[in-house]
């Protein structure tokens, strides 16, 4: 029998206004339009950008993958349409794996691993996936060797409020719509960030805690944050420290009495196998819609080889990225919790003809072929012709 083919590849920037940006108020200044929240380094943008792949097989028939690409979703899409898609236009439909492995493969002499590049990657895969699944009618987490869970437990990600009082008031909002687990956004200072867990436990005592430093702290602030957080209960450190500094992270591990997560920045598993292989993290974060199904699902295999739990990072992307992680999520076996960012989960339905179901506590995997979801194809449109 002929195996389907793919007959073209589409690229789709989308940047969505919403009420409330990421992580809530941004700051005045901006560099080409975006904005740096001092102290954390990185650029934000005030919309909630991404990337949108359509591979489509001769038949009509369409697979959707998305990249996390907060800023600048114009870089990744170049690369998709000038490198990837050529490839793969007359390829197997059904084949994701060996699609992957060529595409990776076309810049990987040159250092191209990593950054906008796998970016790109990543959402042609996670496309290839979702396409495969359709074509043969089974859900993604089942071409992956089976779900070990069908509602993921999740944690609320960010309490989006500019004062501690505020924070504990959404804290509590939280805790009566059913949520178990939070994690706050910090990294302003040890003892600022340690009087901002102590109003949300007194707030909420019924909620786990983790933090997310944004790679803010010296080696010697991060132990002072962790014994603090220690002491404190807190579940986990997520991005203590400078994302390339390992060593750092290492000796951090080693002597915290709190896990330091760390994932979101990195791409494939070389440099989980380095991190892990060091002793430099305790819970592995890879996001999804940066290292692609494939690539996501090999680090999990990496993961385990070490007894290291695999909690997927899920921030800006939409819905397409949130149904890949789901996927993932469902197919790992050591699974603490998946991230749940309530505004852009909210924002990320748009492109959707179903919602997800998103609660509190749990996101149940979307039923169906292939990601268990519908991309309304004409909102799609009108939203990239409009970005």
């Amino acid at each position: 029998m002929q195996q389907p083919v793919i007959a073209d590849v589409r690229t789709y920037v989308l940047k969505l206004s919403a009420d409330a940006p990421y992580l809530g108020a941004m700051p005045d200044a901006s560099v080409s339009g975006y904005q740096v929240r001092t102290p954390w380094r990185s650029l934000y943008s005030a919309q909630y950008e991404t990337l949108l792949v359509e591979v489509v097989a001769e038949d009509g028939t369409s697979g959707w993958g998305e990249a996390l690409a907060p800023v600048a979703p114009e870089v990744p899409a170049a690369i998709v349409d000038l490198l990837l898609a050529p490839v793969l236009r007359g390829c197997s439909a059904t084949s994701p794996r060996p699609q992957w492995s060529r595409l990776r493969d076309l810049m990987r002499e040159r250092g191209h691993l990593v950054g906008h590049q796998a970016d790109a990657l990543a959402a042609v895969d996670i496309a290839l996936w979702d396409l495969a699944g359709r074509l043969t009618g089974r859900p993604v987490a089942d071409l992956l060797g089976g779900a070990f869970r069908s509602s993921l437990p999740t944690y609320v990600s960010g309490l989006p409020r500019s004062t501690d009082t505020g924070r504990a008031e959404l804290a509590r909002e939280w805790v009566e719509k059913g949520a178990q687990r939070v994690k706050l956004h910090i990294g302003l200072g040890v003892d600022e960030d340690l009087a901002t867990v102590d109003a949300i436990q007194q707030a909420a005592p019924e909620l786990s805690i983790a933090v997310d430093a944004h790679w803010a702290y010296s080696v010697n602030d991060a132990l002072r944050l962790a014994a603090g957080l220690a002491e404190r209960g807190c579940w986990f450190l997520e991005a203590p420290m400078a994302p390339e500094d390992r060593d750092g992270h290492t000796e951090l591990v080693a002597r915290s009495l709190v896990p330091v997560a760390v994932g979101e920045a990195m791409r494939n598993r070389y440099e989980f196998a380095e991190w892990i292989g060091s002793r430099a993290l305790r819970i592995a974060q890879p996001d999804i819609a940066r290292t692609g199904i494939t690539e996501g699902m090999a680090i999990a295999e990496v993961a385990a080889a070490s007894h290291v739990p695999v909690a997927p990072h899920h921030s800006v992307g939409l819905g397409v990225a949130l149904a890949a992680g789901l996927h993932v999520s469902a197919a790992i076996e050591d699974l603490p919790a998946f991230e749940y960012q309530p505004t852009s989960s909210e924002v990320g339905q748009r492109i959707l003809r179903e919602p997800l179901a998103v609660a509190a506590d749990h996101i149940d995997l979307p039923p169906g072929p292939g990601l268990g979801i519908e991309v309304d194809v004409e909102t799609v449109h009108r939203l990239a012709d409009q970005s």
